[in-house]
């Protein structure tokens, strides 16, 4: 029994016990990993092809270990012209060893997924009733936020001031536009943050 399965943006023919090096997954060394995009499964002469996977069809697999393949060089030259580049490549790598190989009945990772976002919400929906029971903290609260403002103000400001400096013309000629100011297309960067301030 064999499958065609697609790992980490390339497809591979895999039987049980083989060992396969693909492109580095994230997963810690001796951690199980299952692969849903399952392509064709061939048991004998019994052959089944997806369009493009096959609906519960699952390769299980385990990590053996991460590594780096062999070095590769990349060497670019343009005759005549003295252009010559010399670069090295090693490609992250991981080995895994497929452990089984289920035709049907596999149930997909997404949906543990959906069941995590599924318990989430109970969990917002628990903190919207304690906010509910405490509105008096919540009317002390916009008091405090109302006194603040009007001290930050000032502040602002002076930092809009300072910051005119780092802004790009385009970015001040929007903000002199905004603020309706005139013959901004013929002014410099320095009569920008003038006009500005």
């Amino acid at each position: 029994m064999y499958a065609i399965v697609e790992i980490a943006g390339h497809q591979f023919k895999v039987e049980k016990d083989q060992k396969v090096f693909v492109n580095r997954l994230q997963t810690e060394e001796g951690k199980k990993v299952s692969f849903d995009n399952v392509l064709l499964v061939a048991d004998g002469d019994k052959v089944t092809v997806g369009a493009p996977a096959i609906n519960g069809a699952q390769v299980g697999a385990k990590v053996l270990k991460h590594l780096k393949g062999d070095k590769v060089i990349v060497f670019k030259k343009k005759r005549r012209k003295g252009y010559r580049v010399k670069n090295g490549h090693r490609q992250s790598l991981t080995e895994i060893v497929i452990e089984s190989i289920v035709a049907s009945g596999a149930k997909k990772a997404t949906k543990v997924e959906k069941e995590g976002a599924k318990k989430a919400a109970p969990a917002k929906a628990e903190s919207k009733k304690a906010d509910t029971a405490a509105p008096k903290a919540k009317a002390a609260a916009p008091k405090a936020k109302a006194a603040e403002p009007k001290a930050k103000p000032a502040a602002k400001k002076a930092e809009a001031t300072q910051d005119l400096s780092k802004l790009t013309v385009a970015e001040l000629k929007e903000m002199a536009k905004a603020k309706g100011v005139e013959g901004i297309s013929s002014m410099k960067k320095a009569d920008l943050i003038a006009a500005l301030s």
